[in-house]
């Protein structure tokens, strides 16, 4: 620290040891985000590379840096006995038990044992349960299984697979809010979580599960970088790069038009009505194109910003994405690594918190650099504690939020799906609407009145109706926010502060609050009025950059920034009540899903994809997926017993066989409304058919995150407009 600089703020997880085991690189994501919040993260390395087909070992600095080195042989008795001596020192245990190359399975402990042991994070492919449970699969593999590939990519193209494990590093979002929330309190929670990649990326595409739910086969299918109620909606092509750019309503169409010049006069009276619009996009696109080519990006994203219309460049990844805001949130930092010699560029922290903020990795070890270190730790480390009582242990089917209240005022993803997640850990939330109802209440399609994204998206929650714009609704709002744990939403930047309802005029109330902002760039930001979905954030993190259908950039198919954005508020909250049950004080936090996104895309940091593009077989029914390296002589033998280029293609069922046959590894690749029906979706119970007191079936999906001994809370529909206004009102006089 130099001179007259203000003192570190202290860390939500001071002194916590936690033993990252495994090669899944979801593991190490998990580790990497606990290191941030102030843990002591050892990660265990092979002394040679890893074998299993995961590209952990391939991003070594990535994945290492902020933690300390352990390089291990077990087959050298002072090596296991050092990881013996862990065990049972450290507090948490990161593990994949499918995917292991160093092998620990039946050479250490067990390590879910007992109560007073630590806490455990088990990352597998299919989870433990059903037909898929004892097989281990790649990030890639599950992305064909679950409909996240069908659904990424152009319609009159293959399905396009995303080349970073997106899926992995989301599963270690899950896993490090888990393992906090377990260690929350008395500790009298559950202690051993288990996320499966496969119940992860299910639950990532929710915008395309209402229309799976009830069969409606062509809303299912890929649209490139279009959507599918909105138009025009899609990347196009300046004369020095490319830009997004998204029209949610008819007034930005109408502002469009008028940017157009004379080709937009007609344009606005022929295409009024955004139906009109979805019915013509590619006539729609080509006028825009017309235009956009004609200026460079800078002149294209001034304009159409200058109108109120989101958009965005699409930011380039060279070594590191490169993009302004994300300089001014100082989320890119150089390392020297001390195997090369080299400088690297590492990602830094999204976890922007007023008391315990994230750190970004200061230092990375050579492999073992730290083994010194981690022996004279052991021999400081008090004693696990004594042994907990029966009452404790009676307990852990508690879920480990139970007793907090958070109120939510969200609308479309991030913040609802973030509250959501927490109601399933089971706090109560409250979710806050406008008189005229959260816009995506009748989003079809629709059931007993309610659009079915907007059941599952609000499980659990109760409805409150208050008009802010109306002072006695607002100070209604105060004395609500007394007795609040959390307020989680994703409004624009600034906008509740002008109510008077902002995080300090809050925390002011309640300073125990946990307030967590989640929006597109920030509340810091160089972008303070810029609106932004999705897909302007996935342009302008770099990860359209990064996935190509041939030399146009590609969103993917499910909505990324939303679910990984909500998952990290969800995780950034559980943080902040970890930090709050040692020092008492709440916090804000302020996150960017630009932030979030660019973190997700370091893996192709330091080297292009994690993995060789797999091949896509193109059958009579679909796709299957195969590695681009096979060994030829197979081919030829699944050539031989079922021909792909003969008159009649044959069936993906058909050329599986054939493929595995000849002992080449192969899969399915399946829509989502395929993923809805499998045996293995099912035997997950990924999602369900529940009621309340207008609807007896309205589908609804589980969290991924669970507890091995902690029963799942049970789900109920998100509910009417205004349902619980009238008793959460009498609670307050």
């Amino acid at each position: 620290m130099t001179l007259g600089s203000p003192p570190r703020p202290p860390a939500a997880l001071e002194n916590l040891l936690v033993l990252e085991l495994g090669a899944r690189c979801g593991v190490s994501a998990a580790g990497s985000l606990l290191a941030q919040l102030g843990a002591t993260v050892i990660f265990v390395e092979a002394r040679e590379r890893g074998d299993f087909a995961q590209p952990k070992w391939d991003d070594r600095p990535g994945y290492a840096a902020g933690k300390r080195s352990l390089a291990v042989d077990l087959a050298l008795a002072q090596d296991l006995q050092l990881l013996r001596q862990l065990l049972a020192a450290c507090d948490v245990v990161l593990r994949a038990s499918d995917a292991d190359p160093l092998a620990f399975r039946g050479t250490l402990p067990e390590v879910e044992g007992g109560d007073d042991g630590p806490v455990t994070c088990d990352i597998t492919a299919f989870g433990g349960t059903g037909p898929l449970a004892a097989l281990a699969a790649t990030d890639i593999q599950i992305q064909a299984l679950t409909g996240v590939m069908e659904a990424t990519g152009l319609a009159d193209q293959a399905p396009l697979p995303i080349p970073l494990p997106l899926i992995e590093q989301l599963a270690g979002v899950y896993a490090a809010a888990a393992v906090m929330a377990a260690l929350r309190g008395d500790g009298a929670g559950p202690r051993h979580a288990q996320i499966a990649l496969y119940d992860v990326a299910f639950s990532t595409m929710t915008s395309f599960l209402p229309a799976a739910f009830t069969g409606r086969d062509a809303q299912v299918n890929r649209v490139g970088n279009r959507h599918t109620l909105a138009a025009p909606w899609n990347v196009y092509q300046a004369r020095d790069g490319w830009v997004l750019m998204c029209a949610g309503n008819d007034d930005q169409w109408q502002r469009i038009c008028g940017l157009l010049g004379d080709p937009g006069r007609d344009l606005a009276q022929r295409f009024a009505r955004m139906g009109d619009r979805v019915a013509n996009a590619d006539e729609i696109d080509a006028s825009v194109q017309a235009w956009m080519s004609q200026h460079d990006v800078a002149r294209c994203v001034s304009e159409f910003s200058a109108l109120g219309v989101p958009c965005g460049p699409i930011a380039p990844v060279r070594a590191y994405p490169r993009e302004a805001n994300l300089e001014h949130r100082n989320m890119v930092h150089a390392l020297c690594d001390p195997v090369t010699g080299q400088s690297l560029r590492v990602a830094g922290s999204p976890l922007r918190m007023s008391e315990s903020p994230g750190r970004a990795p200061t230092h990375l070890s050579a492999p073992d650099a730290d083994r010194a270190m981690l022996i004279d730790l052991l021999s400081q480390r008090p004693a696990r504690t004594a042994p907990r009582t029966e009452p404790v242990r009676a307990q852990r089917d508690r879920l480990p939020l139970e007793g907090l209240r958070v109120l939510e005022i969200g609308h479309y993803t991030t913040a609802p799906a973030a509250a959501r997640l927490l109601a399933a850990l089971g706090a109560e939330v409250i979710k806050l609407e406008p008189p005229e109802g959260e816009a995506v209440r009748n989003w079809p399609p629709v059931k007993d009145g309610r659009g079915i994204f907007f059941t599952f998206q609000n499980a659990n929650k109760q409805s409150l109706v208050l008009d802010l714009q109306a002072e006695e609704d607002r100070s209604s709002l105060r004395r609500l926010v007394e007795g609040c744990d959390v307020l989680v939403e994703n409004l624009r930047p600034g906008a509740l502060a002008r109510k008077g309802l902002g995080p300090e005029q809050l925390l002011t109330i309640n300073p125990r609050l946990v307030y967590c902002s989640i929006s597109g760039f920030g509340a810091h930001s160089i972008y303070p009025a810029r609106p932004a979905f999705d897909t302007v954030v996935q342009a302008m993190s770099g990860l359209m950059d990064l996935i190509r259908a041939g030399e146009v950039p590609m969103k993917t198919g499910p909505s990324l920034a939303d679910v990984t954005g909500a998952a990290f508020g969800m995780m950034a909250i559980v943080a902040a009540l970890t930090r709050r049950d040692r020092s008492g004080r709440g916090q804000f936090i302020d996150l960017s899903m630009q932030d979030i996104c660019a973190w997700a895309t370091q893996p192709a940091w330091r080297g292009g994809n994690a993995w060789d593009r797999p091949m896509l077989e193109a059958c009579a029914d679909g796709h299957v997926m195969r590695p681009a390296g096979a060994n030829l002589a197979a081919l030829a033998r699944a050539d031989q017993r079922c021909p792909l280029h003969a008159a009649a293609r044959p069936t993906r069922d058909e050329r599986l066989r054939a493929l595995r046959q000849a002992g080449v590894q192969a899969v399915p690749v399946l829509s989502i409304q395929e993923a809805v029906a499998t045996d293995q979706t099912r035997a997950r119970e990924l999602w369900c058919l529940a009621g309340d007191e207008t609807s007896n079936g309205c589908p609804l999906i589980a969290s991924p995150l669970r507890y091995r001994d902690t029963p799942p809370v049970a789900l109920r529909p998100g509910p009417m407009l205004g349902r619980d206004t009238a008793a959460l009102l009498r609670s307050l006089l």
